[in-house]
């Protein structure tokens, strides 16, 4: 089968698309054809092993794991003898933060991994990053425990984290104020933002509205230049450490000395997530936001385009299986 290898820590030219062995099925295992994957923030950090953390979850010297890729749509190939709730010919969705492996032409998965069958209102292109960025933001979301009628700030509501946190967030019922650029300002408004910052024209931490929440979705503040937008109770919420990893120092000590605090919670997801997003597309509640499509030949130009940190949304990785091994 094709699949994108990398065998070294590096740029994205590091990347090379191989044939390589078609991954062994184990009894209680699917086998995914992919048609679809994604090129994200997690995939452009484990390929640089960036920040240096990575390395003690992929490999100190080198990637432990030779293919990325951890969003994945596709159609079950073959089934384990022990798999009860998927069959052959199943349209599926999911994601691996594990082992990764979507870049590929076929990847397995356990049964009761991250994944379901697709809602039927959706492609496989369209379907398949409602899941890395998505699952980021809700970890966040739970964390803090944002209730109906709060009022959140949520800055970077473009990208992949930020444009479902804004999703999730209205789902709720809480009141969203979005930080965008100048161009994305209606597509961020179409998602459910009740006002929009546009920070090409005014700074939003000089915003006089106070926040019960305020979520930097691409980790480009920080909690002392946001501390006074936040009620007495606020929260504030990164996606990224901060300069020289103080977020997660700030989480341990501001609930001990004062009542504005910083939250750093660990990122989870399971299938039962997995089921809930799911959910939440059929019912019209969280639609992906896709900036462009790559063909899987194409992806270290889509890798490079993402480290550029200005997509919008979603890359797409599309596959197709016309020389199948």
């Amino acid at each position: 089968m094709k699949a994108i290898v990398y065998t070294k820590y590096g740029p994205p030219d590091v990347l090379q698309l191989k044939e390589v062995a078609k991954p062994t099925l184990k009894d209680s295992e699917v086998l995914i054809k992919i048609y679809a994957t994604t090129v994200n923030r997690t995939d452009c950090g484990f390929l640089r092993a960036k920040p240096f953390i990575v390395r003690f979850f992929s490999g100190l010297i080198k990637p432990r794991n030779t293919i990325l890729g951890n969003e994945f749509s596709g159609k079950i190939e073959a089934v384990g003898k022990d798999v009860m709730s998927f069959k052959v010919g199943d349209k599926v969705f999911g994601y691996n933060g594990d082992d990764f492996g979507a870049h590929a032409e076929y990847m397995t998965m356990p049964e009761e991994g991250s994944l379901t069958t697709m809602p039927e209102n959706l492609t496989y292109e369209e379907v398949v990053p409602s899941t890395e960025g998505v699952h980021y933001a809700y970890s966040d979301i739970k964390a803090a425990n944002i209730q109906k009628g709060q009022k959140v700030l949520i800055n970077g509501a473009t990208g992949a984290i930020g444009s479902a946190a804004v999703q999730l967030v209205k789902n709720i019922g809480a009141e969203v104020t979005a930080v965008s650029n100048t161009k994305n300002v209606d597509l961020v408004k179409s998602l459910g933002a009740d006002k929009v910052v546009d920070y090409e024209k005014e700074d939003f931490t000089k915003d006089d509205q106070t926040y019960d929440v305020v979520f930097d979705a691409v980790g480009k503040s920080s909690f002392a230049k946001c501390k006074s937008l936040l009620k007495p109770r606020g929260i504030y919420l990164s996606t990224e450490l901060g300069y020289m990893s103080q977020n997660i120092f700030l989480a341990l000590i501001t609930p001990l000395f004062g009542k504005k605090k910083v939250l750093f919670p660990i990122p989870t997801i399971n299938k039962k997530d997995i089921i809930f997003f799911k959910k939440l597309i059929e019912a019209g509640n969280l639609k992906p936001v896709i900036d462009r499509c790559y063909p899987l030949e194409q992806i270290v130009e889509a890798y490079k385009y993402v480290e550029k940190g200005q997509k919008t949304g979603n890359v797409v990785i599309t596959l197709e299986h016309t020389n199948e091994i």
